[in-house]
């Protein structure tokens, strides 16, 4: 089987090795790129497991760069490194389609933590071993064999924590479910996600790919006072 391969877009060449080291004694496979535009241009090229990025970058904002990734079709999980700790920088990351965040300084056994926790949720727990697992949701179907989406023969580009996310919901379609509930599910093995505005990001994200009119929502519905409802016909 492969080793697992992380790009690690990274401007601090200290910061970059010393992550470099400790994630290879891991086991990882680890690229580093100094700057957003090469990092990006690896990605497509080279098409990782897993991303590191960091937000403040010499060529521009790793915001930016996370944008362009998802944009582009990019779907592995991406972990971003930020110095600040403010929470609007935090959710910016998540609008931006990332997957986590973690604020510098940080050690590298809670940084392994993470990454084992984002390569887990989107390769290890989101396939089922069941032939033909199907799971229809008004006009999409989730294939839990392949961990696709697809709404006739057009697959959606879900991020993993996206996928995830609809699957729970899916799973418990009819239910209101409260964002602690879906936070608990979705995020449970990720110590730093913590707030329920994570849970909206998401599910706004979540809406902008698998609504017809993500302005009005008839698929996943909000609950006043409680959280969400996923429905299955349309």
């Amino acid at each position: 089987m492969p080793a697992t391969h992380i790009l690690l877009i990274e401007d601090d060449p200290a910061i970059a090795q010393s992550l470099q080291a400790g994630l290879r004694e891991e086991g990882y496979v680890v690229t580093w790129q100094p700057n957003g535009r090469d990092g990006l241009h690896f990605a497509h090229s080279h098409q990782p497991h897993l991303i590191i990025l960091d937000v403040r970058l010499p060529d521009g904002s790793g915001f930016d760069f996370c944008r362009e990734m998802r944009s582009a079709g990019l779907r592995q999980p991406i972990l971003m490194l930020t110095a600040r700790r403010e929470e609007i920088d935090k959710v910016i990351g998540l609008e931006m389609g990332a997957d986590d965040y973690m604020t510098k300084p940080f050690g590298l056994r809670e940084l392994v933590a993470r990454v084992r926790a984002l390569l887990r949720r989107a390769y290890g727990d989101l396939a089922s071993t069941a032939v033909g697992n199907l799971l229809p949701i008004a006009d999409l179907t989730i294939n839990l064999d392949t961990a696709e989406v697809l709404r006739g023969r057009e697959r959606l580009n879900l991020t993993p924590t996206e996928y995830r996310l609809l699957v729970y919901l899916a799973r418990h379609a009819g239910q209101a479910l409260s964002r602690e509930q879906i936070l608990t599910a979705v995020w449970s093995d990720s110590g730093d996600i913590e707030s329920e505005r994570t849970v909206n990001v998401h599910i706004r994200r979540l809406r902008e790919k698998v609504e017809p009119d993500p302005s009005r929502p008839s698929l996943i519905l909000t609950v006043p006072g409680i959280g969400y409802r996923l429905i299955t016909t349309l």
